[in-house]
This record gives structure tokens, C-alpha cells and sequence, in this order.
């Protein structure tokens, strides 16, 4: 796996800049299946959420494969959103089985996240680190290169990467800054997770996405004012599956703009899909194809690989006739 970009966020936020001006840069296809013969380390975390629920990664990927296959109402939402955002809907399919593979396990039930929608949407909460609200923090003066002018995806990125570069894990201005993620610093009010619903979206990841969304399937863009509507988007089924995909086009774009087609390799947009960060991972891994000659593609992760190496039996759930076997 590919890792990303160590820049200033000065930097990046002028490449990301020049990310949106469309110029003319040769294309390399990256072709379908594994970069890798063995599936790449899974994560112990991983490991230790299967333990602690007494269950296996096979269980959890038949778990998933049976719920897809008896829910011909949420593979048409699939199929819709896919369409809408022009990318095929295996890439869909593939994040689902992929998050609920090694990260939660599906519930039995798919209204169960209507429910939990509605409970979030009602709850009083804010997005802060050490009393510090998100809104305040991002204006201080070393998010200035982020220009809100950018768009949410490459906005809110760059405001990832300036976390890291200045604030994880040092002191500024007397205050201990923890090594967390931007999103688990911020975008963890409640300590039970990360990522929520269906799709496993963090709120970090849907503000991203959320011109894109607002865009093409005109929902209401997204704030950190009103987290309540994060959550009820991501964890709304029928809204979560619109985030998948423009999460997945997004990511296919980032890596386009640097001169990799990704989007006929569902392993990769899985992969992509984990780990997020797809401007920076595509930047670095433009870095290294430019010091290589070119002749450097990405690789998918231990999420991914499943997805590739499951490929055949994952289309199987969009062929209605074979979904119900």
C-alpha cells in the first residue's frame, strides 16, 4: 500500500489547487485484479473486533453476502446511485463487503439504521477537541492555506494534513496536542467509533463529499454547525448509499487528475475507500511513479484484495436472477 504525501499543507493546498484546473497529462489504465499474489496484513485491530465478538472474517463476509442478497430494495438504491454518479456499481458492493468484512459486522436487519439515524439526529452534541469547537479551531492561523474556496473535498483534506503536520502529537502554544487523527480528535463526539451506518462513513469523510452530493443529487450540504445532519446522512441508509458513491468517484477523480484510471480495479476504490486520503495517496504515489520512470501502480490493501479475489461471487449480487441463490 501506497502512503501519503509528507508536504507542507501550504503545499498541498496549492496542489490541490491546481488539482481542479483541468490540463492535459497522459493516462495509465490500471488493470484489474491484485497487485499482489498473498493478501496484504490485516490490520490487528481487525482481529481483535472479530475476538471480541466471537466471530471470524468468514462469518462476517457470509453475514454481509446475505444480507446484500435478500435486500432487493437496497441493491436497486446501489445500482441508482452508481448511475447517478457514472461509476459502475460493483465499487458500491465492494466497500460494503470490504467495511463490514473486516471493520463492524452487518446488522441482521437494514431498518435497524433507520432507527439509530433518528436517535443521532435528535442528540445534542457538538464537534470539539479539548473543549475547543471544530468551527474555532480551523480558524487559526495555520489553516490559512486551506481557502474554503478550494471545495469541500480539497478543504477539508487539507485541513486533515495540516493537523498533522502542526498540531498531532505536539505542543502548540503550551497545549498537548494527542497523536489522533484529525477525525478522531474531532469527529468522535460520542467514543464509540469512528465511522457510522450502512456505509461505515465517518463524518470527516461525508464533509468532504458534500459539494459533490449537494451537486448531483441535490441533498443539503453538509456542516460542522449542524452535526446532527451528518449524522442522520451518513447513517440513513437510503442517503448513506449516495455518500458511497460519490466517496467512490471522488477517490477515481483524485487518482484520474494524476494520471491513474483506478476506475476499472473495485479493489482499489475499496482500498481507497479505507483509508481515505485520496488526493494525498494519489500525489504520492505520482511522486514515486515520476522517480520510477512511470512504472509504478497502486496497490490494494488487505480490504481491497478480498474485494478483487471475490470479485466474480460480488457481481453475482447485482444479476437479480443470481442474487437470490
Amino acid at each position: 500500500m501506497f502512503s501519503p504525501a509528507k508536504i507542507s499543507a501550504a503545499g498541498l493546498a496549492l496542489l490541490l489547487c491546481l488539482g481542479t484546473i483541468s490540463y492535459a497529462r497522459e493516462v495509465t489504465d490500471v488493470p484489474p485484479g491484485n497487485r499482489n499474489r498473498e493478501q496484504p496484513p490485516i490490520p490487528a485491530a481487525s482481529a481483535i473486533r472479530a475476538k471480541a465478538f466471537d466471530t471470524t472474517y468468514d462469518d462476517k463476509y457470509a453475514k454481509i453476502m446475505a444480507v446484500l442478497r435478500k435486500d432487493p430494495e437496497l441493491i436497486s438504491r446501489i445500482k441508482e446511485a452508481a448511475k447517478t454518479y457514472q461509476i459502475d456499481p460493483i465499487h458500491i458492493v465492494g466497500s460494503l463487503v470490504g467495511e463490514h468484512t473486516y471493520n463492524v459486522t452487518i446488522v441482521d436487519n437494514i431498518k435497524m439504521y433507520y432507527v439509530k439515524a433518528l436517535a443521532y439526529s435528535q442528540a445534542d452534541f457538538a464537534f470539539s477537541y479539548k473543549g475547543a469547537k471544530l468551527q474555532s479551531f480551523v480558524k487559526r492561523p495555520e489553516f490559512a492555506p486551506c481557502d474554503p474556496g478550494l471545495g469541500s473535498a480539497e478543504l477539508w483534506e487539507c485541513r486533515d494534513e495540516v493537523w498533522d503536520v502542526n498540531f498531532r502529537g505536539k505542543i502548540v502554544d503550551g497545549v498537548q496536542f494527542d497523536n489522533l487523527t484529525f477525525q478522531r480528535a474531532f469527529f468522535q463526539p460520542f467514543y464509540a467509533g469512528q465511522t457510522f451506518g450502512l456505509g461505515q462513513i465517518s463524518p470527516l469523510t461525508a464533509l468532504e463529499v458534500t459539494d459533490m452530493v449537494h451537486a448531483t443529487s441535490g441533498l443539503a450540504k453538509l456542516s460542522p454547525d449542524n452535526p446532527q445532519a451528518i449524522y442522520r446522512d451518513i447513517m440513513d441508509p437510503n442517503r448513506c448509499v449516495i455518500y458511497i458513491a460519490a466517496i467512490v468517484a471522488d477517490a477515481i477523480k483524485a487518482y484520474r487528475d494524476q494520471g491513474f484510471e483506478i476506475s476499472n480495479n473495485p479493489g482499489l476504490t475499496a482500498t481507497l475507500y479505507n483509508v481515505g486520503q485520496p488526493r494525498r495517496r494519489a500525489l504520492a504515489l505520482r511522486q514515486a511513479a515520476d522517480r520510477a520512470g512511470g512504472k509504478k501502480l497502486p496497490e490494494e490493501n488487505y480490504y481491497g484484495w478480498l474485494v478483487n479475489e471475490k470479485l466474480q461471487e460480488l457481481r453475482g449480487l447485482l444479476q437479480p436472477s443470481l442474487a437470490r441463490n
